[in-house]
């Protein structure tokens, strides 16, 4: 008999984001086993990514130890490779996921993708002959790290739908990583609102930005040049 499950504790990357399309559209469709593991691994590993395109080999399923042990324990009789296998061909006929191939050093890689507006662009570019893989032995998933919405939570305030929106905006209109320095940045002033991350935003956007400049800006500003922010443009955020 296998150990009860003994709760969600809290922790740095407590969730992943769903869409509610997901549990409206998919779920009551969804009925298999296999296909529902395969298709919520996807979702967190992609979320666990960086880049503006977030993908994942078919290598990278076959190497997470606990999908394939989740996969294992539908079938004693059936190889979990096997039920990977079948688990994708539903989610891709399905239309959940989206996947491309690509030969590189005479190596055929599978590529899968959420089907979303970047997804879709993603294959796009596969399928054109705009997009190749830099090495054809290189696996990617990451270990879990914070998402930016569980970093707003934790570090700024409630995560309202309209919040939502507004982070999954920027992910698309600025580089991996601005979203998580800029709610830093807002923690290290004390200044706990999305309106000022978006400021900060804007201004790396326009002004340039060096991850340098930034850290000595940090450590070495002085109360003067605080309060002529707050007397400034910034001053909405400040209360």
């Amino acid at each position: 008999m296998r150990a009860a499950f003994k709760g969600f504790t809290r922790g740095k990357a407590q969730g992943i984001v769903i869409p509610a399309q997901f549990f409206s559209e998919l779920l009551p469709q969804i009925d298999d086993a296999a296909e529902l593991k395969a298709t919520l691994f996807c979702m967190y590993a992609l979320q666990q990514k960086e880049g503006g395109y977030r993908y994942l080999r078919y290598d990278e399923f076959l190497a997470d130890e606990d999908l394939m042990r989740g996969l294992g324990v539908l079938s004693e009789s059936t190889d979990p490779a096997e039920t990977l296998d079948a688990a994708l061909d539903k989610a891709t006929a399905r239309g959940t996921l989206l996947t491309a191939a690509v030969t590189l050093d005479h190596r055929k890689l599978c590529y899968y993708v959420i089907n979303s507006e970047r997804g879709r662009a993603f294959v796009d570019q596969i399928e054109g002959g705009e997009w190749r893989p830099v090495s054809a032995d290189e696996i990617e998933v990451l270990p879990a790290r914070p998402n930016v919405y569980a970093l707003y939570e934790e570090n700024i305030g409630m995560l309202t739908p309209m919040i939502k929106d507004s982070i999954q905006d920027a992910e698309a209109s600025y580089p991996a990583g601005w979203i998580e320095d800029a709610i830093r940045v807002a923690v290290e002033r004390n200044v706990r609102h999305w309106r000022y991350i978006s400021k900060v935003l804007e201004g790396w956007q326009q002004k340039g930005r060096s991850r340098e400049r930034s850290r000595r800006h940090l450590e070495q500003r002085k109360p003067e040049r605080h309060k002529q922010i707050t007397a400034g443009e910034w001053q909405d955020f400040f209360e």
